[in-house]
């Protein structure tokens, strides 16, 4: 099964909703493969539980160059005395931004959420559930969310040394954004 995306109800984007939910419009309007991959953004499926020997994951990494790796688990903690770090965390990943290199996540356990921009500015969210593998590219508005599960494990994957420099919005004169509208045969606002 593919990966699940929507468009979101944009009235439900504020920081007084629980950025935890689905926020699906009304009737629900999915996102196909095709108009993720016009946005610039790849999608495998993989096999999760054999993450560590899967052959299709090491033909993805050596076509794309990914040579580092490591594992981020995120997850509601027990302790009272941690939520605060916990939502603090939350809302930071939140936050609007691109990245000047691509952001590629592997889902290996646990849910959760990307929201992207599309050409009309518009958010989509991406379920990112375990054998889900995105490449976001660089200079495309993004931020991550858990879902109500409150868990998840994701593989990062990175050309050279790992840099995870988030630039928040607006940046619309970074290069790499500059570059992305480029592609996206989208005039530069300046």
């Amino acid at each position: 099964m593919a990966i699940e995306a929507w468009f979101m109800n944009e009235n439900t984007t504020t920081e007084e909703e629980d950025q935890r939910l689905p926020h699906h419009q009304n009737p629900q309007k999915l996102v196909s493969l095709e108009y993720l991959a016009d946005l610039g953004i790849l999608y495998w499926k993989l096999n999760p539980e054999n993450y560590e020997k899967d052959q299709d994951l090491e033909k993805i990494r050596e076509s794309r160059g990914y040579n580092y790796m490591d594992v981020l688990d995120l997850c509601r903690p027990a302790e009272e005395n941690e939520m605060e770090n916990y939502w603090q965390k939350l809302k930071n990943f939140y936050r609007e931004h691109i990245h000047g290199d691509e952001e590629i996540r592997y889902c290996l356990g646990g849910s959760g959420y990307f929201d992207v921009r599309d050409k009309q500015d518009r958010w989509i969210r991406i379920w990112m559930k375990p054998g889900d593998l995105i490449v976001l590219p660089a200079g495309i508005y993004h931020r991550f969310t858990l879902d109500t599960s409150n868990y998840v494990k994701l593989m990062r994957l990175f050309v050279g040394e790992p840099v995870w420099t988030a630039y928040n919005r607006p940046q619309e004169e970074h290069p790499a954004r500059k570059l992305y509208l480029h592609k996206l045969g989208q005039p530069h606002s300046s």
